[in-house]
C-alpha cells in the first residue's frame, strides 16, 4: 500500500496562510481563531494527513481546488482549456464553468469558420 501523506511543501503553506489570513471568517488578525480561542490550528499544519478545521475544510478550502485536491489527496484532473489541476468529480473536463463557456465559444467559433469555408467553394 503506498504511503498517501507527506510533508506539505512551501508554496501549499504559503496557500493555506493566504487562505486563513483572508478567507476565513473564523480568524482575527489580533486573537487567532474566534470560535477555539487560540492561534488558528491551519497555520500549523506541516503533513497532508493532519487534521484540518472543519470550517475550513468546507467553506474556505474550495476556493483553492489545487490545494483542496493535495490536501484530500483526492485524483486530479488538469483542466484541458486552462492546464490548471482540479479534483476529479464525474466527466467533468475543465475545471470552472468560465473555461467551459470559453472553449465552448472556441469551439464553435472553429465549427462556424469550417462550415463557412465548405459553403464557399
Amino acid at each position: 500500500m503506498a504511503k498517501t501523506e507527506r510533508e506539505l511543501t512551501v508554496p501549499e503553506r504559503r496557500s493555506i496562510r493566504k487562505l486563513v489570513t483572508g478567507s476565513c471568517a473564523n480568524y482575527d488578525r489580533e486573537y487567532g481563531c474566534l470560535p477555539l480561542d487560540c492561534e488558528c490550528p491551519m497555520l500549523g499544519i506541516c503533513y497532508t494527513n493532519s487534521a484540518i478545521c472543519r470550517y475550513f475544510r468546507e467553506a474556505v478550502l474550495p476556493n483553492d481546488p489545487e490545494l483542496e485536491a493535495a490536501l484530500q489527496a483526492l485524483p486530479t484532473k488538469r483542466c484541458q482549456h486552462c492546464g490548471k489541476p482540479f479534483p476529479v468529480s464525474g466527466r467533468r473536463v475543465y475545471c470552472s464553468d468560465k473555461c467551459a463557456d470559453d472553449a465552448r465559444k472556441k469551439q464553435t467559433a472553429a465549427r462556424v469558420r469550417k462550415y463557412r469555408s465548405k459553403a464557399a467553394v
